[in-house]
């Protein structure tokens, strides 16, 4: 090694031509022992790939070895939910030790950092494989165990859909805030045809919650009279119970308005967590692909010229 000439290049001179003291089988070798195998990669996305599979279905086996329905202490469905978002990353970072490993090792290559590529690239593609199985029709077919797996164990990005399902209830209860009002009225007896009465008062009622609030005073003035004759009350106790409804009824409003914006922030709260940890989970799986795939670089082999050349020098 002392014997090979130093080039321009090294001792300052940048516009000199690129010069390499080593012979073309050296420089192809090189290249060689750093080029991506796919092979090892594709092997490394398979092992991957299964490994993930039986990782999940395991923790599907455990979780629902929990469920008891016939006894009353059951998990809670958000620890469950959240215990079943952590198996999931867990067992994708595990998984992309694994394939990457596989596919370092597969590869053949004695440097770490080519390995650790490969890893990566094992790792990269798994990803793909596994959203696409999951986001499309394939996954029925391809995918089915996936899903399944995802959908029983209530994967990381279903905490945002479950946030908005719970919270859905409580809206869907004030989606129709003149119910209680028109159940009221309709309580109500008096007049000699009750049913066309109330029906008119309901009428009139609503008419004035919900018309244009530049013909409120009018509409109020009818609402009167026809609870009025509903109820066979005066006219003054009517408009005592159109002001009583039409304060009701923005009370309703206000407080469905309220629950639609707390269900909204639930679920915005809940995709931004699941968002969150699903990048986190990636990374960390992409970090353990990565030292999987250095781990995975094989001890390099000089052949008995190469040794003696190497004492001579």
């Amino acid at each position: 090694m002392a014997n090979q000439p130093v080039t321009p290049r090294a001792v300052g001179n940048s516009d000199a031509p690129h010069l390499t003291p080593v012979t073309p089988a050296e420089d192809a070798r090189t290249i060689l022992i750093n080029e991506v195998s796919w092979s090892a990669v594709l092997a490394g996305i398979v092992i991957a790939l299964t490994a993930q599979l039986l990782l999940n279905l395991l923790g599907v086996g455990i979780g629902l070895s929990t469920v008891d329905p016939l006894q009353g202490n059951n998990p809670d469905p958000k620890t469950f939910s959240i215990g079943a978002g952590v198996w999931w990353a867990v067992s994708g970072i595990v998984a992309a030790l694994i394939g990457g490993y596989a596919a370092g090792r597969l590869s053949g290559r004695p440097k770490e950092s080519t390995t650790g590529w490969h890893g990566l690239i094992a790792w990269a593609g798994t990803t793909l494989v596994v959203f696409y199985l999951l986001s499309t029709a394939v996954g029925a077919v391809v995918g089915g165990a996936f899903s399944a797996v995802s959908s029983a164990m209530g994967g990381v990005g279903q905490i945002a859909s479950t946030a908005a399902q719970t919270a859905a209830p409580a809206v869907a209860s004030g989606n129709n805030p003149f119910a209680d009002i028109e159940q009221r009225i309709r309580s109500a007896t008096g007049g000699a045809d009750p049913a066309a009465a109330r029906d008119a008062a309901v009428g009139a009622v609503r008419a004035l919650v919900t018309g244009d609030p530049s013909q409120a005073q009018a509409a109020r003035e009818q609402a009167a009279a026809a609870l009025a004759q509903a109820q066979n009350i005066p006219v003054e106790q009517a408009r005592e119970q159109v002001a009583q409804y039409e304060q009701q009824y923005r009370q309703a409003v206000e407080q469905a308005k309220q629950k639609a914006a707390a269900a909204a922030d639930t679920a915005a709260k809940a995709a931004t967590r699941a968002a969150l940890f699903s990048v986190l989970a990636l990374a960390l799986g992409a970090i353990a692909a990565w030292f999987g795939g250095r781990a995975g670089a094989v001890d390099p082999t000089l052949t008995t010229p190469a040794l003696g050349r190497q004492r001579r020098g």
